[in-house]
């Protein structure tokens, strides 16, 4: 496996003709990760990984000093998994202009994660924008845990081009440990007691399912969640993440953030809303 640090080093280890995939990350690697690394490289012909612990989408106040940065274990995975590039630059290589914010999420970038977390999503087009600029890939691999973001990275690319080109997005399906948890890498700040907590989130979103109203699903989810998972926001959504009405029927996205001791953890999971006949 090929490692670039800079700019330079990238450019000249970027293959010509072939079709690049690319799956941006922050590092602390799992199974999730590595699952959107097999999505590429089923659809690529070379497959760039990214690590980079962006500190435009971290607001003040959040974990980005004590993020896990463990980039030997990263390596190790990423060799194991037989990528071909690791990108992992520093905040220079990224923004050598300074750390300036550059890209707009808009009205959507301002709701739930984006009320939580303001800025947050203007960072993190930021970065994702100026790396699809130095990888110029053809596939670009999210995962459906951040709903909201990969939400967003469709708006970017289905209305910017990357090097001349149409960038395809690819999205994975969330991964969990045996209790439903949603794999993460914020997991590892969890005590076992509060990994028990935490688990609970994911047995709301499943009791929602074949709720009769968008209310019934609501109550139904809060009423799983273990008290000490202390709710942020927990929604039903469309696919344009607006919330759906109170007579809505069909299939939404139910929508959920949680603190868990000082871990703030997220999930979503798609929920049949149908009125018995």
């Amino acid at each position: 496996m090929i490692v670039a640090r800079t700019e330079s080093q990238l450019r000249v280890s970027l293959p010509k003709g072939l079709r690049i995939g690319f799956v941006p990350t922050m590092g602390a690697l799992h199974k999730g990760h590595l699952s959107l690394i097999e999505i590429a490289k089923q659809n690529t012909d070379f497959v760039v990984v990214s690590i980079f612990v962006n500190p435009l989408q971290f607001s003040a106040g959040e974990d980005f000093d004590k993020y896990p940065r463990v980039l030997d274990q990263d390596i190790s995975l990423l060799e194991a998994a037989n990528v071909d590039l690791l990108f992992a630059p520093d905040s220079e290589a990224i923004y050598p202009n300074g750390q300036v914010v550059t890209e707009s999420a808009g009205e959507l970038g301002t709701h739930f994660e984006g009320e939580s977390r303001p800025g947050h999503f203007d960072g993190m087009l930021t970065v994702v924008k100026r790396l699809m600029d130095l990888v110029r890939p053809d596939v670009a691999v999210f995962g459906q845990k951040d709903a909201q973001q990969v939400a967003l990275v469709r708006e970017l690319l289905k209305h910017e081009k990357i090097a001349g080109k149409q960038v395809e997005l690819g999205v994975g399906p969330t991964l969990r440990e045996d209790s439903g948890l949603a794999l993460s890498s914020r997991n590892r700040y969890l005590s076992a007691s509060e990994r028990q907590i935490a688990g609970t989130i994911s047995k709301g979103l499943f009791a929602a399912n074949g709720s009769g109203s968008r209310e019934e699903a609501l109550s139904r989810a809060k009423a799983a969640i273990h008290p000490e998972a202390r709710l942020e926001y927990l929604e039903l959504v469309d696919e344009g993440f607006q919330p759906v009405k109170s007579d809505f029927q069909g299939k939404a996205l139910m929508i959920v953030a949680c603190k868990v001791g000082t871990t703030r953890l997220i999930d979503n999971h798609m929920v049949e809303i149908e009125r018995e006949a």
